[in-house]
């Protein structure tokens, strides 16, 4: 089907080539009087001719695009379609516009090939407008919308609206978190709230990495897949796909700061460098590491607690034990402790950037515990 449609775009081709430009080459010759040669019929199967030689060149290079232009639009969605669509349109009726200024020109460059650039051009921008802020469309709809419900609810509670606002504020994911699986755990106790975005370039990202040849990569960007899988079936919060991509950024993380920005949205993650990039570019971040950070259980100074050293410290005669949460205790003596349960006093804690670590000693002296043991 494809290639009777080529070729009978050719034939039409080839009819309106040789009634137009067959005059002016019997010209050039100089047999334009002949009317044997120079007439309506030899013109057009002259033209049709010429075409169905080039049609011989170039029907398969054009039935392979075609089919991989039907593909590509087949996988795109119909917003996606419909966006792009109306831009380049617009584009084009731009491009016109322009092109009437022009035509009345005597020379061949402003009546001909400035028109067919311009509409080269406004067409391409139109497309990229159209596929990179159709997101932008959308909020400006939801904004119009969101306005007249606000407007029409105008007696209702100040703070209610504001709790609203915050609510419908986007949530995107990076590819750390969904590998991580933690997103999942917040999600379902109710923790995080609004629509979660996954851009395609971080579900690109996921992909490559869970076709790897490293089997740990392989099982990590799998686990990913299937917490996403998850969060869209379960549907305790609205799960979306952003369509676009910037293709004038390389990096996967600027990528997402830069659509964070657009969208007004804020970026879940647990990779401590995109945190700094982004509070850098004030882009507001959920870091779920600095949350389980924070969830930690606090000590103070003069604290008991009970602790089983299992390790011999940095310093000598200390002792190392670990809380639940893998929080270090540095124990003073705890070296003479070692695999034995033992009560601390806590003396103090110290935050680091790697966590939190506790400073204890003994509760009882060394006396009490050899004759307690």
């Amino acid at each position: 089907m494809r290639r009777k449609m080529i070729r009978l775009v050719l034939t039409i081709l080839g009819v309106g080539a040789g009634y137009s430009f067959m005059p002016f080459l019997w010209l050039i010759i100089g047999i334009e009087g002949n009317i044997w040669v120079n007439n309506f019929v030899t013109n057009i199967v002259i033209g049709v001719l010429v075409m169905f030689l080039v049609s011989l060149f170039i029907t398969d290079p054009l039935e392979k695009f075609i089919q991989r232009m039907e593909n590509r639009l087949v996988h795109q969605s119909p917003d996606i379609i419909i966006s792009t669509s109306v831009s380049v349109i617009v584009g084009l009726i731009i491009a016109v516009l322009i092109s009437t200024l022009f035509s009345h020109s005597q020379l061949f460059i402003l009546n001909t090939i400035i028109p067919i650039v311009l509409m080269v051009i406004l067409g391409y921008l139109g497309f990229i407008v159209g596929r990179n802020h159709l997101v932008d469309f959308k909020k400006f709809l939801f904004a119009r919308r969101k306005t007249e419900k606000q407007q029409a609810s105008s007696n209702s509670n100040v703070l209610d609206r504001k709790a609203g606002d915050n609510f419908h504020r986007a949530k995107l994911l990076d590819t750390n978190i969904l590998i991580d699986g933690r997103i999942y755990d917040l999600v379902k106790t109710g923790f995080i709230e609004g629509t979660l975005i996954v851009p395609n370039f971080v579900l690109y990202e996921l992909q490559y990495i869970a076709d790897s040849a490293d089997s740990i990569k392989r099982v990590r960007g799998r686990r990913g897949l299937d917490i996403l899988n998850k969060l869209r079936e379960e549907k305790k919060v609205p799960v979306e796909m952003y369509e676009g991509d910037f293709e004038d950024v390389q990096e996967v993380d600027s990528k997402l700061i830069k659509l964070a920005k657009l969208l007004d949205a804020v970026i879940v993650t647990n990779d401590y460098n995109l945190n700094k990039v982004s509070e850098f570019q004030n882009v507001q971040v959920l870091n779920v590491n600095a949350l389980a950070k924070a969830l930690k259980p606090r000590v103070v100074p003069g604290e008991r607690m009970n602790v089983t050293v299992i390790k011999n410290g940095t310093e000598r005669q200390q002792g190392v034990a670990y809380l639940d949460d893998g929080t270090m205790i540095v124990v003073e003596d705890g070296r003479y402790y070692i695999n034995k349960p033992l009560e601390v006093i806590v003396t103090s804690a110290l935050q680091t950037d790697a966590g939190r670590m506790i400073f204890a000693k003994p509760a009882h002296s060394g006396r009490e515990l050899r004759e307690k043991n």
